[in-house]
């Protein structure tokens, strides 16, 4: 749109009902502020200003909308006196005149750019005042939308409501756009002559009619406009907008065997022709390239895994983790801060971090690169096409070469030159008979003890 737009995002509740030491916009939805996902769908909606309304957690708020398109300005809202009062707050921002003025909430996670291009384009019609509402089954508790030949006449709240009005299924969101020409005068008209003694923003529909104004409603589906008060309604929107992406994605040609069991971050990323099999959990900041397998009960973090490559089952993938074209990473391995080349395997139970793992290299059972001095962390370089013995300690720094081997149950404190064989074990030694006499031994030890219980 040409039209020039300010969003306002109140974002200053108390957030008492979450019981939470963190403001409630904080709270993460597929592991991203709730708050941050409104200002995502703020600027898909083409909005480049913002204004939020803040209290508590005020900096940490702050830092979470912040995106790099928008400008952000912040307003302090010391006293509660009710929505309009909130609005308010960004005075100082609404009086730079601006065409339209979009009042959204910072925990409404779910809303997307679509209901908020409809009412800019409300406005950009000739309406004063467009508020976003929704059909429901279920109206109890919410403003009902008063509708008169296409115009939004009165929001009316359930207690105030007639036996009639009760019965309107078309509710108030609590989302709406104000002629930015407007905005102000109609705010300072808005009186708090009401049981609370508070200024509603819902009160501006009637002050704009009795201005000369007109007011309508655009419909949005329900669980757009979902709010957050407490740990369960965050349980819920969660789960909404995690049916949302496993459909986007499966649409987008991702297979997912069970996909209720899938759990995404608001940033995975999985190309098409990718399978996910049940139980697998991915945390921010994973790529998927096309053609591989995620198998069951694997948890993926800060990760890329290339094309055709194969992760779990119950594998675990930490930032920094890279693996190549057909490599695979296999049942209880943890891989960190790690290549892993292309047609590289790691198969079973082993732990690779701050590593460089060659192309075509085999890394057996048990094998553990150990990165870790108690100070700092160190590299270990394994060239290509070499072979891990299982059960080998790697201990960094320290390189193997392209093609060497290192026994299986050695412990490597050298570098390994290419093509080379590394045994880093002690020799095995073999004593005849000792061991039934240590197995007597022990038991005659065993019996002592019970006969001194005993005494």
């Amino acid at each position: 749109m040409e039209r020039s737009c300010l969003a306002i995002v109140l974002a200053a509740g108390e957030s008492t009902r979450m019981k939470s030491s963190l403001s409630k916009v904080l709270h993460p939805i597929a592991g991203r502020p709730m708050i941050a996902h409104v200002m995502e769908s703020l600027a898909q909606a083409d909005i480049s200003s913002a204004a939020l309304v803040l209290g508590r957690d005020a900096e940490a708020v702050e830092k979470a909308a912040c995106r790099d398109e928008m400008t952000v300005s912040a307003f302090l809202q010391t006293e509660r006196l009710g929505t309009a009062h909130a609005v308010l707050a960004a005075r100082e921002a609404i009086a730079k005149g601006y065409d339209d003025i979009l009042v959204v909430f910072g925990d409404t996670p779910l809303v997307t750019a679509e209901p908020l291009k409809a009412a800019r384009k409300g406005l950009a019609e000739g309406n004063d005042v467009v508020v976003i509402g929704f059909e429901t089954e279920k109206p109890f508790g919410y403003g009902r939308l008063i509708v008169k030949d296409g115009a939004l006449v009165a929001i009316r709240e359930e207690r105030d409501a007639t036996e009639a009005e009760r019965k309107i299924t078309y509710c108030n969101g609590g989302l709406m756009a104000i002629d930015g020409r407007k905005a102000l005068s109609l705010l300072e008209k808005i009186g708090n002559a009401n049981a609370k003694g508070e200024f509603y923003l819902t009160d501006i529909v009637e002050v704009a009619q009795a201005n000369g104004g007109k007011a309508i409603a655009v419909a949005a589906p329900e669980t757009e406009l979902m709010g957050c008060n407490n740990r369960a309604e965050l349980a819920a929107i969660e789960a909404v907008w995690q049916r949302r992406r496993r459909h986007e994605l499966m649409l987008s040609g991702v297979s997912m065997i069970a996909p209720e069991t899938v759990f995404l971050a608001y940033d995975t990323a999985i190309a098409q022709d990718v399978l996910i099999e049940p139980n697998v959990v991915f945390g921010p900041g994973v790529t998927i390239e096309t053609g591989a397998v995620i198998h069951a009960f694997s948890h993926l973090e800060g990760a890329v895994v290339g094309k055709d490559a194969t992760v779990g089952p119950y594998a675990r993938l930490r930032p920094g983790a890279n693996l190549g074209p057909e490599a695979k990473v296999g049942n209880f391995c943890e891989i960190k801060k790690a290549e892993i080349g292309a047609g590289a395997k790691v198969n079973h139970l082993s732990y690779i971090g701050d590593a460089f793992v060659g192309a075509k290299t085999n890394i057996g059972a048990g094998t553990i690169t150990c990165n870790y001095d108690g100070v700092n962390k160190h590299i270990t370089n394994i060239g290509a096409n070499a072979f891990i013995g299982s059960n080998s300690a790697l201990v960094a720094p320290v390189s193997i070469g392209d093609g060497a081997l290192v026994a299986s149950g050695s412990v490597i404190t050298e570098d390994v030159p290419d093509d080379a064989v590394a045994f880093g074990r002690a020799p095995q030694t073999i004593t005849p008979g000792r061991a039934k006499l240590l197995r007597e031994r022990y038991l005659a030890e065993k019996a002592e003890r019970k006969k001194i219980s005993a005494e």
